[in-house]
């Protein structure tokens, strides 16, 4: 029988053949042919020089389109494959990474209900949705692939009639030739207030719908292994970099900022008045049919008096309260008065009130039950929103404001110390360094007048607020500046050696090099008393974010994640002994080399002491519309989420004889892997060839973001450009060599030469944790990887850095194989494999176009280079559906 996931994808393929033209058949065709060629010769092929525009052109457009179409087709047999499980599933043999198997491992562990609880009442789970630009389609596009997955999906669900079956394959055709009808590229950059739109869509969205669904998942599950159905804690709440994230970032002004807060604000009140109202639908419940709640007929009655509800609205509801005490809520939604607190009492005194009416079923599991856990976790503000700002920009405007205030005119020349002495006396006053409407340089003032929508922000609803990341932390003085700076807008107070402050300040730890001094960096902070005192005002908690793409692009991936798995494990015993409460932010990308792969598997293989029930996690671009596609998908992407950190936190770890400890290898492979990587980036003719062969200028072109490619602006420099195009870069030209580069010449030289060494690590894998976790993610970005096609890029100028890029390619795989005992690169993922094999031959396609495209940019005058760069980016967003990935 025909796999399900084969016959969709047919299905949809077919519906395009039928409406696209034989002339773009017939180029992808003749296209391949020549990419066939060339691989079998290893050279590249004259005939390319030959092609029309406009048969490239259509030819991009018709295998992006395929791409697009197959992308879905695997979405949707994700959704089925879960389903299918769920149906198979039995108390005793859940899902596997469920929240069923969670606590069924507990409770088969005999960790009672009590202790169960305890925990969960701990667990802090937060996704925070970033700008970061790394989805290259338009939204335009993926609507149309929504639409088309939405046609698939009724075909298999449905059991169509043949009528109905041809309906459905007429609005496929439909769909497709408009979207074929479709520029990929926008024509314009996004907007920071697009990008904002563009994360509220998700979050009002999927991901509205996912969080009750996985609370009724937690309930059922306790339900079905302990018995009883206790009231549970809201454990996963969103964060927002978007309208917030100024690093870098000019267009992320104050008054963007407070555009932010009040869409999300809209958003939320707009999502709770629909519930609302299918709240006022269900609940036509009547005092004469059931007992009413005295506390509910109170509520009315003062409601009543203080704000009474136009007769007109409550004219047919005179038996019904529930209804009228909807409507009363539906009145004040939305007013400056009517917090989110009082929103979810009025919400439980219904569920109460269901209750005491003997509707003990639609009370714990209906709407009502929902609209709570939602009001719980989105609150009136959808996602608090964070600020984000690089240390540089605190240390000039605290620098120029100190001399303006007269107590140092030389604040950037001195060092740590000194720093901390002037940051020390000047946090030990109320005063402002400013006086009121004093001028500054603008970017000061931006930076004040960002802080002073905060304010107002937090005023309102101090949820609002997430916290404040500084970039590239080096230093204690780099957040005691960002004290500074929230005490001139009023966020930061003291008196009597006591802080106020509504938000917590994060440094962001990002290089290789930052990383190993994070500790010590932490312990400073620690013992200043100013410092203690704004933990004390937070609750006694700190949180700390880990930089996993400017770590990787710093020292390479070895290095990078061992630095991180150990700064974890240092960071948190730092945290430990001074008593504090910490949370970890994980600064992850959608690839290996950005800190992606499997989350589920990294929480489990985090140290033991970083494991206290909090998380964070960035989400970004490609990887928010592919999780929050589907309401299906957003569900297991949670439910993954929580399943690991319920694991991890109450340590599950089966009894036995201990892992070797590579402590001492794991340092050596990490030495030795960042000095092949830095021998590659920072040999004299490595930056030339990259911008010349690689798409990266263009990539920066590309028209995905409010955010500029690189930092600093002016040329782009290895040190300036952002890890999003480096990464994205490699990807295209289908090296991956951010993924694994490394790795090869530090296994060959620490572990394959030492027998012992190879079987610690042997046995290390098997066991998982860290070590499995590292070679896994590096295996499927090296089998992404395709050194035939990545040639090309190459060219002859650059065949010895090909050659030495081969080398340590072939390196890296003996030594994940011989760990591993694979035969091939990712035979214990034989579905990715099968993937990236059928996906090769029009992926090789493309390539071969945009190698074709990048040769003619080089050569043409500037009067050709517009029409040539459309057709380049064309062939960026192609590869970026082949390969599921950018940056």
């Amino acid at each position: 029988m025909t796999h399900p996931l084969a016959r969709d994808i047919t299905w949809l393929t077919t519906r395009l053949d039928e409406v696209e033209t034989d002339t773009a058949r017939a180029a992808v065709d003749r296209i391949r042919t020549i990419a066939t060629g060339m691989l079998e010769r290893g050279d590249l092929d004259p005939a390319l020089a030959t092609l029309d525009p406009v048969d490239i052109h259509a030819a991009l457009k018709l295998l992006t389109t395929r791409f697009h179409l197959r992308n879905k087709a695997e979405q949707i047999h994700i959704a089925r494959v879960n389903r299918e499980r769920e149906r198979e599933a039995t108390p005793t043999r859940p899902r596997p990474e469920s929240l069923a198997e969670a606590v069924g491992t507990l409770a088969r562990d005999d960790v009672p209900l009590a202790t169960l609880l305890e925990m969960l009442a701990t667990l802090d789970i937060r996704p925070t949705l970033t700008a970061h630009p790394t989805e290259s389609r338009r939204r335009s596009v993926m609507q149309k692939q929504t639409r088309i997955g939405d046609l698939l999906t009724d075909r298999n669900t449905s059991d169509p009639t043949p009528t109905e079956l041809a309906r459905l394959e007429s609005a496929v055709r439909q769909t497709l030739g408009l979207l074929l009808a479709t520029d990929e590229v926008r024509s314009r950059r996004l907007d920071v207030i697009d990008e904002v739109r563009n994360g509220i869509h998700y979050l009002a969205g999927t991901i509205w719908d996912a969080i009750p669904a996985l609370e009724r998942d937690l309930a059922d599950a306790i339900e079905t292994h302990y018995g009883k159905r206790p009231p549970l804690p809201v454990f996963v709440r969103y964060r927002s970099w978007i309208g917030g994230d100024r690093d870098g970032n000019p267009n992320v002004t104050a008054e963007l900022t407070r555009s932010a807060f009040a869409e999300m604000r809209n958003a939320a009140v707009a999502g709770h008045r629909a519930g609302l109202e299918t709240l006022r639908q269900e609940l036509s419940v009547s005092e004469r049919r059931v007992p009413i709640a005295p506390a509910l007929v109170a509520a009315i009655r003062d409601v009543e008096a203080e704000r009474p509800l136009d007769p007109d609205l409550v004219r047919h509801l005179a038996h019904e309260p529930f209804r009228v005490k909807i409507r009363s809520m539906q009145q004040r939604l939305g007013d400056a008065g009517y917090s989110a607190r009082g929103f979810i009492e009025d919400l439980t005194m219904l569920q109460d009130a269901l209750t005491h009416a003997g509707l003990v079923e639609s009370a714990t599991r209906g709407p009502v039950a929902d609209a709570i856990v939602r009001a719980r976790a989105f609150g009136f503000h959808l996602a608090a929103l964070d600020l984000r700002q690089h240390s540089r920009v605190h240390e000039a405007a605290v620098g120029e404001m100190l001399a303006a205030a007269g107590v140092t005119n030389d604040y950037a020349t001195l060092d740590e110390p000194a720093r901390l002495r002037a940051l020390r006396r000047e946090l030990a006053t109320a005063r402002p360094l400013l006086a009121r409407h004093a001028e500054c340089t603008p970017e000061t003032r931006e930076l004040l007048d960002a802080l002073a929508v905060v304010a107002e922000a937090a005023r309102l609803d101090r949820d609002a607020v997430g916290s404040y990341i500084v970039s590239f932390s080096r230093e204690a003085s780099d957040v005691l500046e960002v004290l500074v700076l929230l005490r001139e807008a009023g966020l930061w107070t003291i008196e009597n050696g006591r802080v106020e402050c509504p938000i917590d300040v994060a440094p962001l730890f990002e290089t290789v090099d930052d990383l190993e001094r994070a500790p010590a960096v932490m312990r400073a902070l620690f013992a200043e008393p100013v410092y203690a005192a704004q933990l004390a005002a937070r609750g006694g908690f700190q949180e700390i974010m880990l930089g996993y793409s400017d770590s990787n692009k710093d020292g390479g991936y070895w290095a990078a994640n061992w630095r991180l798995q150990g700064g974890q494990d240092r960071l948190a015993h730092a945290c430990i002994e001074a008593g504090v409460a910490f949370r970890f932010f994980h600064g992850r990308g959608g690839t290996v080399a950005r800190g992606g792969g499997r989350a589920h598997r990294a929480i489990l293989a985090s140290p033991p002491a970083s494991r206290n029930g909090r998380i964070r996690f960035t989400e970004q671009g490609e990887v928010i519309s592919f999780r929050y596609a589907m309401p299906a998908l957003a569900r297991r992407h949670l439910e993954q989420i929580a399943n690991a950190m319920i694991l991890a936190t109450a340590d599950t770890t089966p009894a036995g004889p201990a892992p070797p400890d590579l402590t001492t290898v794991m340092e050596t492979l990490a030495e030795r892997s960042r000095a092949t990587y830095r021998g590659l980036i920072d040999d004299p003719a490595f930056w030339p060839w990259f911008v010349e062969r690689s798409p990266v200028l263009h990539i920066g072109e590309l028209p995905i973001a409010s955010r500029p490619v690189s930092r600093g602006g002016g040329d782009i420099t290895f040190d300036r450009l952002r890890a999003i195009p480096w990464v994205f870069a490699w990807t295209q030209m289908r090296y991956g060599t951010p993924g694994w580069y490394g790795i090869g010449a530090a296994f060959e030289t620490v572990v394959l030469s030492d027998p012992s060494r190879l079987d610690d690590c042997r046995v290390a894998y098997q066991r998982g944790g860290y070590l499995r976790a590292f070679i896994d993610n590096a295996q499927q970005e090296m089998a992404r990887a395709r050194l035939s096609v990545a040639r090309w890029y190459a060219g002859s100028a650059g065949a010895a850095l090909h050659t030495r890029l081969a080398g340590e390619f072939e390196r890296a795989e003996r030594a994940v194989l011989a760990i591993t005992g694979q035969t091939a690169l990712l035979d214990n993922n034989p579905v990715i494999q099968r993937s990236i094999h059928e996906r090769n031959p029009d992926t090789d396609t493309i390539n071969a176009l945009q190698v074709e495209l990048l040769r003619r940019w080089r050569e043409a005058p500037a009067d050709e280079r517009p029409a040539l760069r459309s057709l380049i980016l064309l062939s960026v967003n192609g590869l970026a559906a082949a390969m599921q990935s950018t940056g």
